[in-house]
């Protein structure tokens, strides 16, 4: 009686030896060649859950990449108006005549309204 149970758990220590798993052995197993389709399942599932994982960071590097060049384009566009408003200045627009020797003089007198 001790040698048969000695020889069900060599057999079961046997079967599940890396050389076993390895070999191809354990596909032979009876609750594998069972569940065959639900295994065949749960690893299309894995491959789709991992592809699905894989677009959304892509999607996500590209957003934060949209992000930060729309805070660059903000920013210059920022810059860009106060430039434009401190050159719109009366006194800034009297020195850039100047310079430019544009010939032009500031009006001596107020305009006027012709119809009221």
């Amino acid at each position: 009686m001790e040698e048969k149970r000695q020889t069900r758990t060599r057999k079961k220590e046997k079967r599940f030896s890396l050389l076993y798993v390895l070999g191809g052995g354990i596909l032979k197993e009876d609750f594998i060649v069972k569940h065959t389709r639900m295994l065949v399942l749960i690893v299309v599932l894995i491959f789709f859950f991992i592809g699905n994982r894989y677009s959304c960071m892509q999607k996500l590097k590209e957003i934060d990449r949209l992000q930060q060049q729309l805070r660059d384009v903000r920013f210059e566009a920022l810059s860009v108006s106060s430039e434009l408003t401190g050159n719109s200045r009366q006194s800034q627009v009297e020195v850039l005549i100047e310079q430019n020797n544009l010939g032009l003089e500031v009006a001596k007198t107020p305009p006027f309204e012709l119809y009221k």
